[in-house]
């Protein structure tokens, strides 16, 4: 933990950087240099427990990545792109403000004993909660491939509703320490 709420220029320079764990601090969106989604040989991104809200589209560039880690976030959307990441096995989205999923999450091979696919304490959708409760992560995928759910997709873009409110993250560990040190 180091309460960075901003990554220098040229951080995604790094030609051989394979495991980046920025868990535990204050980054968002808006943190990340612009060739951040660039590093090539990138196996493992770390980014939970920040306060992204959402995941850059660029996310597709990390063509390698295994491992992303976005738990306990304020992520209202993944982007359709991360389809894009065919040798992503992890990929761990609970704890944020997500209701619905692309149909592009789909096409990722994240359910078997050598993959995992963290997806609860999300406000999701009925038709994607009833799935999780009966089959959890399993009843998700089939569900978003169902060309039923592509359907719904495309209808639910369109209309928005009410935005799920923000997590009260005051006891975040990367907060107190801050404040503490401030007071």
């Amino acid at each position: 933990m180091n309460r960075l709420s901003v990554l220098p220029r040229g951080f995604g320079s790094f030609k051989s950087l394979e495991i980046l764990d920025l868990t535990y601090n204050n980054l968002n969106e808006r943190s990340l240099p612009g060739n951040f989604f660039f590093i090539d040989t990138l196996r493992a991104l770390y980014l939970g427990d920040n306060d992204f809200e959402m995941l850059p589209g660029d996310v597709m560039n990390l063509r390698n990545l295994q491992i992303l880690v976005m738990r306990d976030n304020d992520l209202l959307t993944i982007p359709r792109e991360i389809g894009h990441l065919t040798n992503l096995k992890e990929l761990h989205i609970q704890g944020n403000r997500l209701t619905v999923l692309p149909p592009e999450v789909g096409a990722l091979d994240l359910i078997g004993s050598k993959q995992v696919l963290r997806l609860e304490h999300n406000p999701w959708v009925p038709s994607i909660q009833e799935q999780f409760d009966a089959r959890g992560a399993q009843g998700v995928m089939d569900f978003i491939r169902s060309d039923q759910y592509k359907y719904f997709y495309g209808r639910q873009e369109v209309i928005t509703g009410p935005v799920p409110p923000k997590r009260n993250k005051d006891r975040k560990l990367s907060r107190k320490q801050h404040q503490s040190q401030c007071a």
